[in-house]
C-alpha cells in the first residue's frame, strides 16, 4: 500500500499551511494498492520527537474501504469518518506545533487498511483508544513522514 500527499513528499517539509502557524488544516493525502479484502481505512499522525514523548496529532477512522483519498482540510465533524480526540484535547486535526527552537521533528502519517467495517471506539475517544482499537484488524500499513521545525 502508498500513502501520498500532493503537499509535501515523504520526509520532505510539511507546508506551513498544515501546522499551527498557519491555517492549521489537514494536509491532502491519497492512497493506492489497498487489499482487495479491506472494509475501512483508519489514519494516525503521530510526532515521537515531542518533548513529553509520544504525541497525537489525528486519528481518523471508520474511513470506506473504496476510499483512495482524504481532502485538504478535513473538518472536525464530518459524515465520511469518525475523528478522535488529540492530545491538543480537541477533536480532528491539529497539526505540527513543535516548542520554539526544539529541532525538527518527524510527522508520521500511518494509513491503516481493516478488516473491520467499524472500530469499537466510543464517541469522544482519543487517538490512542483508536489506535488501540486497531489490534489484530490491520490488513496492511503504509506511512508518510513529513518534518517540520519552529
Amino acid at each position: 500500500m502508498q500513502l501520498t500527499s500532493p503537499a509535501f513528499a515523504n520526509g520532505g517539509q510539511i507546508p506551513r499551511r498544515y501546522t499551527c502557524d498557519g491555517d492549521d488544516v489537514s494536509p491532502p493525502l491519497q492512497w493506492s494498492e489497498a487489499p482487495a479484502q479491506t472494509r475501512s481505512f483508519a489514519l494516525i499522525c503521530r510526532d515521537p520527537d515531542a518533548p513529553s514523548g509520544m504525541w497525537y496529532h489525528w486519528a481518523a477512522f471508520d474511513i470506506a474501504p473504496d476510499s483512495v483519498a482524504l481532502p485538504e482540510h478535513c473538518p472536525p465533524r464530518c459524515e465520511t469518518m469518525r475523528q478522535a480526540r488529540t492530545d491538543f484535547g480537541k477533536t480532528g486535526y491539529g497539526g505540527p506545533c513543535p516548542p520554539q527552537s526544539h529541532g525538527r521533528h518527524h510527522y508520521h502519517f500511518t494509513l491503516y487498511a481493516l478488516d473491520a467495517d467499524r472500530l469499537a471506539v466510543a464517541a469522544g475517544a482519543d487517538c490512542r483508544a483508536v489506535e488501540t482499537a486497531l489490534g489484530n484488524h490491520i490488513l496492511a500499513t503504509a506511512e508518510l513522514v513529513g518534518l517540520y521545525a519552529r
